[in-house]
């Protein structure tokens, strides 16, 4: 008979990451103390230059969505700690909220609330991306932000149109858009002519009878036009952004 050989007990663990690991439900303390040590000040930097407020760590969204994975809990535990993560106001805290948030257990006036409260750009994006988009109610609520002052509600407003624009499911007047956004881009605040510029850019890109007004806007207003890109991306002024998508697709 072959001898049972013992298996080979697995070295102990006592960083953070694998504390989470053991844990279904971490609490805010814990994540926040998890965050924390994954910070660093390359990052910090990069987020303040694009203006993100002091209260955050500095966590690469890598290492973000990394601690998300790791929680495993139902559900409405996830939907719940993540309302409590968002109430922080810590950057980082909310990139975590936005992975963690269940659409389905928002009514529209929470993720209202949640969409004014925004204070950075990209977390504003994390949440139009992976709640708002996935909102029974998105369309409702696109009507109304896209008349709201709110910077953050009519960012996601421009976001969702621009989105059904790129997908071919918008009910909007084109040229009324255009009109509208040749009025208003330039003056318009920082958080929604970045949503304004993709609509813009999505009527040039998917609307070959209004290709030439839409660059045309573009042209005049110079929004982006200086944007530095890493090599092999697309500048986001509209004129040079839409020429490459269409002659890309030929």
């Amino acid at each position: 008979m072959q001898p049972q050989v013992a298996p080979a007990a697995k070295p102990a663990r006592s960083d953070a990451s694998y504390k989470l690991t053991l844990m279904p439900l971490p609490t805010i303390k814990d994540l926040l103390a998890d965050l924390e040590s994954k910070g660093n000040d390359s990052r910090r930097k990069h987020n303040t230059k694009f203006g993100a407020p002091k209260n955050q760590f500095g966590v690469k969204n890598g290492d973000i969505r990394a601690i998300a994975k790791k929680i495993k809990a139902k559900p409405d535990e996830k939907h719940a700690l993540a309302l409590k993560l968002w109430e922080t106001g810590n950057v980082d805290a909310q990139f975590l909220a936005a992975l963690l948030l269940n659409p389905k257990s928002l009514t529209a006036k929470d993720l209202d609330t949640l969409t004014r409260s925004t204070s950075f750009a990209h977390v504003a994006d994390w949440l139009n991306a992976y709640i708002v988009a996935q909102h029974p109610e998105k369309d409702t609520l696109r009507i109304k932000w896209m008349k709201d002052k709110n910077p953050w509600a009519a960012r996601a407003g421009w976001n969702l149109t621009a989105s059904a624009i790129n997908k071919g499911t918008s009910e909007d007047d084109p040229e009324a858009l255009l009109t509208r956004i040749e009025k208003e881009l330039a003056k318009a605040k920082p958080e929604i002519q970045w949503t304004m510029n993709n609509t813009l850019g999505a009527i040039g890109i998917k609307h070959a009878n209004l290709r030439k007004r839409a660059i045309a806007i573009g042209e005049k207003v110079g929004l982006y036009k200086d944007w530095p890109v890493s090599k092999g991306c697309i500048i986001p002024y509209v004129p040079v952004w839409v020429d490459a998508i269409v002659n890309r697709k030929k």
